[in-house]
């Protein structure tokens, strides 16, 4: 398990400059563009003061009327185990659902999918009435939040994969993070350290994604 270092400490405008210079916007945008998602992942993991340095920065996302609909479950060390049978649980009652039987491969691997990361930060959405915040924009602001969450990891040199899949939401899962009937269990994010650098990404051609109007 991990547990929090006495040198962690807050991100700050300190731990995004180079010589002591604040980055320029091109090179604050150009490092946004390079973030990519990094499968299985190992040791060094954040610490727990890192992840909360994250999860404040997640808290800073667009959120109308202040609801605060997203909360963050971190899953690390042997509770890794104790969220695989969830999912196995889910498989198992899905299947059933749809007549059909796991085979011991499938119920094996289900079973491992959280071991291919150290850490696990799930995070849910709580959705609230409110007569001017639809269940939508609620979780367009976790949405958000997950983002932020991700890039202040990638801040603190930390690499991320967002993962959700066809189980998140079976009744199984919900009842291990102890999340309502109504409510979502919306992302899946796995990090810690990958043994491979991120790959450069290719240009993305925005054209076709975006309209001017005057």
């Amino acid at each position: 398990m991990t547990t929090p270092d006495k040198n962690d400490k807050k991100l700050s405008t300190k731990d995004i400059t180079a010589d002591n210079m604040p980055i320029t916007s091109d090179e604050m945008i150009g490092w946004i563009q390079s973030r990519r998602s990094m499968g299985n992942l190992d040791v060094p993991a954040p610490s727990h003061a890192q992840i909360k340095a994250a999860i404040e920065c997640a808290a800073t996302a667009p959120d109308h009327k202040k609801l605060r609909p997203w909360r963050f479950i971190v899953t690390e060390g042997d509770a890794r185990h104790d969220l695989g049978r969830a999912l196995v649980d889910a498989a198992k009652a899905k299947a059933l659902n749809d007549g059909e039987v796991l085979s011991d491969k499938t119920i094996e691997k289900t079973h491992t999918l959280p071991l291919r990361a150290p850490v696990i930060i799930t995070a849910v959405t709580q959705m609230q009435e409110h007569e001017k915040v639809p269940h939508f924009e609620q979780m367009l602001s976790t949405g958000a939040a997950v983002q932020n969450l991700i890039l202040a990891l990638k801040a603190q040199g930390f690499s991320t994969v967002w993962r959700t899949g066809l189980l998140c939401n079976e009744p199984a899962v919900k009842a291990y993070f102890g999340v309502g009937a109504d409510d979502y269990v919306t992302a899946f994010v796995y990090t810690g350290t990958s043994a491979i650098d991120e790959p450069a990404r290719k240009p993305i051609d925005i054209e076709p994604l975006i309209r001017f109007e005057s």
